[in-house]
Formats: C-alpha cells, structure tokens, sequence
C-alpha cells in the first residue's frame, strides 16, 4: 500500500495474538473476506466485534475462538484489503512508458476497490506511528508489498529494473500526500496539476 514509515515496535505482537491456529481455516479465511468488506465500508478506528459479528452473523466470542484475538483478525483483515489493492495493480495492463504509468498508477489508486483499500492503510499507519501492533507490523509488510507492485507495473511498462524503485519511491510518497489532501480537496483541478508536475518530476529521473 502507498508507505508511511512506522516506529519500530516496542513490544511485539505474541505468536497467540498474530498467528493464533485457526479452528476451522475455511471459515476464518471466509470470514476475514466479510470482515474485510464491513472495515472497507465503515472504517478501522473505533472497530467494535459485535456489530462485525452481527454482520457475518456470529457472535463476538465466536470471532475470538476463530482468530484467536481481536489484534489477529484486523491483521489478517488488513493483509487481506492489501492483497486486493495489490491485485489490481497486477492486473493493470502495460502503460506506454513512464510517464503514461503515473497517471494510470492515479487512476487506478482512486478506483474501487483499492481506494477505500488506501484509506484503512492510512488508519492503521496512523495507529501503527507509535508502535501500536498489529498496525506497525502489518504497515511495514503491506509497504514492501505495495512497492514491490509498483516496480513491477513500472517494469512491464518498459522502465528500466534500476529507475523502477526508485521512481516508484517518488510516486509513492506524492500519492499519498494526494490520498490524505483528497477527502477536504476543494480544487480538484489543482490535485491535476499536481498529478502532472508528479509525471515532470519522475519522468526527469529517467
């Protein structure tokens, strides 16, 4: 996802808490697509168990049982948004070039589903600053993720394997700036501007 750095952990999420056994994988694996789908639509801070598990109809105690704590699910809950935002990049077509690629790159960050994907990245970085598990470890995994998508659709648009990260860094700093700005933007015109002074800046990389 578009990276904020995180505080290095000062205590680490226990082996119970981050990757407690589940007792029926299947249904975790399903429920976690659920759960996914009700923080993508309402938010990740202020996350309570019981109006989730009314919606995936279980109870609060069921959803510990199956995932072992409340840290464990929004970990794989945040894994999971990850992996759809990621997956759109990867099905992204080609773009003609470096400098085609950031605005298809923007396009794609503001479609569904991966932007409602960026917005709880920015809630769990947001409590993820100061160390705060699952949000700090889940954030520096779905950075390294996220870039890695980046290069790779820069690469397939014919960027050179050395320019790529280093590009992708450049964009994936001013995406996010443009994500945190979008909610209270009030001039969508100058958000273009700055979508194209975004191509200038890393097409002079080249």
């Amino acid at each position: 996802m578009l990276h904020i750095n995180v505080a290095p952990a000062t205590v680490g999420v226990t082996t119970t808490q981050e990757a407690a056994i589940a007792k029926d994988p299947q249904r975790r694996a399903a429920w976690t697509e659920v759960a996914t789908d009700y923080v993508l639509a309402h938010g990740l801070i202020g996350l309570s168990l019981r109006p989730l598990a009314a919606e995936l109809d279980t109870s609060d105690r069921m959803l510990i049982y199956h995932f072992g704590s409340k840290d464990a699910l929004v970990a794989d809950v945040l894994r999971c948004s990850n992996d759809r935002a990621v997956a759109q990049l990867a099905a992204l077509p080609p773009s003609n070039g470096l400098s085609d690629a950031v605005g298809d790159l923007w396009d794609a960050v503001q479609s569904a589903p991966a932007d409602r994907c960026t917005r709880i990245y920015v809630e769990a970085s947001a409590l993820g600053l100061f160390g705060q598990e699952p949000y700090a470890s889940v954030v520096r995994d779905a950075n390294a993720v996220w870039t890695a998508a980046l290069v790779g659709h820069l690469v397939r648009s014919g960027v050179a394997a050395d320019l790529a990260p280093r590009a992708a860094e450049l964009i994936d700093a001013a995406f996010m700036g443009f994500q945190l700005d979008l909610p209270l933007d009030i001039d969508p015109a100058a958000r273009l501007r700055a979508v194209a002074d975004l191509t200038t800046a890393v097409t002079a990389l080249a």
